[in-house]
């Protein structure tokens, strides 16, 4: 079979098993490397090299960057201090959403998972707002915050696989002193469509009640103090000042930085821990974040296979010829983002195809990176784990959780588009 059927049915069996079933993705990702590999006519003993190395190259990528930041997530969550990271966040700002989306977006990126951001700051933005309709409007706003970031600062799990591939040179300072002031204006814009049309009065319109929750370490939410808590931030001021030692001193790469600075986050946490804390903590982190690289690695075993099998110079070509170049990768990212939810695997398995392609070669690499980011935003629907999630914590209906969760998402990535087709076609040409 041609590689452009064999990828959209590949995709297509993809979503069915992950809608009908809700098995791991690591099992529907690893049947979806099977079924591409041999419907494009590679031998099983290819197919299945191609998934090994697919999963490996992945594992020595993410591994020591999710456990770093699955283990500070832990043991901050087990001694209540996202609570008071959020307690000076309020001495700043005030406004409950803009706390609300701020600590999304903030958290998201040293802990490396939006999804464990979110169900650490459950808890604390239910002690903000006691009004349902108002909580779940800070729950829908830190949901999209770290969206925002995960989608766009390097380094996140999303951004790092595409930096990786096309930064060609570029700093990520130079990336993130446009990705950054990017993303908080696109959440800023996100807290104003909230505001301005009054999603308020609509949440909860026609919805059950929430479901009972549970939020484990996380207890009873402690007073808002007037100092900073020093101690809580540690493990993050200690990733921050590990960057210039890494560059400036130690003359680091830029992927054995990532994994210096994360080293250096979970080795500040760990060591401020109480000993009744440290272990739990650590084997907690260890069994998340075990469950996040599989899901990962899964992502690269189907990448690996498709780029193994000849797509990229079969299909590229002729998407070149029917669409311009600017669409391509979005589009692709789009559809696989649509096919299986998550945006680190639309990363990792869009970076596989189009690096080295025509397409690659004829975007600039920082609006490459951008448009890809933008396609993983664009559809966050029933495909996306996150998705699910945010429906039972704010116990709304689908359409509610639509409209207040996959189309800022959508509005997002759609922003993030045009301002990379801008920097293509202005500045970069």
């Amino acid at each position: 079979m041609d590689p452009l059927p064999a990828f959209a049915l590949t995709l297509a069996l993809i979503t069915v098993v992950s809608l009908r079933y809700r098995i791991s993705p690591f099992f529907t990702l690893i049947g979806g490397a099977v079924l591409f590999g041999l419907l494009a006519g590679m031998t099983p003993d290819a197919t299945m090299l191609g998934i090994i190395t697919g999963v490996g190259k992945v594992f020595s990528a993410f591994g020591i960057i999710i456990l770093c930041g699955a283990v500070i997530a832990k043991l901050l969550q087990e001694q209540h201090q996202i609570e008071q990271i959020v307690s000076d966040i309020r001495r700043f700002v005030k406004n409950p959403p803009v706390i609300a989306g701020l600590s999304g977006y903030l958290l998201t990126v040293p802990i490396t998972c939006c999804i464990t951001a979110y169900i650490m700051l459950n808890p604390i933005l239910d002690s903000l707002e006691r009004d349902i309709a108002k909580r779940n409007i800070l729950l829908y706003l830190a949901a999209v915050g770290g969206i925002v970031s995960y989608a766009l600062v390097y380094p996140t799990p999303v951004v790092i696989p595409l930096f990786e591939a096309f930064s060609g040179g570029m700093s990520p300072l130079l990336f993130d002193a446009v990705s950054i002031p990017l993303s908080l204006l696109l959440l800023g814009g996100i807290l104003l469509w909230f505001r301005f049309v009054r999603h308020e009065d609509k949440v909860q319109k026609n919805a059950g009640p929430a479901e009972p929750r549970e939020h484990p370490g996380a207890g009873t939410p402690q007073p808002f103090e007037g100092r900073m808590h020093w101690r809580a931030w540690a493990p993050f001021i200690a990733i921050l000042l590990a960057i210039p030692f890494s560059l400036l001193l130690l003359h680091l790469s830029q992927v054995a930085m990532i994994n210096v600075i994360m080293l250096a986050g979970a080795v500040t946490a760990i060591a401020l821990a109480p000993q009744g804390v440290r272990a739990p903590g650590l084997s907690q982190g260890a069994k998340h974040a075990g469950m996040i690289i599989f899901d990962i690695c899964g992502a690269g075993a189907l990448g690996f296979v498709i780029v193994k099998s000849g797509f990229t110079q079969d299909v590229l070509g002729q998407l070149i010829l029917l669409i311009p170049v600017i669409f391509v990768p979005f589009i692709l990212a789009a559809l696989i983002e649509t096919a299986q939810g998550s945006r680190v695997v639309t990363a990792v398995i869009t970076a596989e195809v189009l690096a080295g392609s025509a397409v690659a070669a004829a975007i600039h690499p920082l609006p490459l990176i951008l448009l890809i980011s933008a396609g993983s935003c664009v559809v966050s629907y029933v495909t996306d784990p996150f998705f699910w999630l945010v429906q039972r914590t704010t116990g709304d209906d689908l359409r509610t959780v639509v409209e207040h969760y996959t189309l800022p998402i959508a509005l997002a990535g759609i922003g993030i588009f045009f301002v990379a087709a801008a920097l293509e076609y202005l500045v970069f040409r």
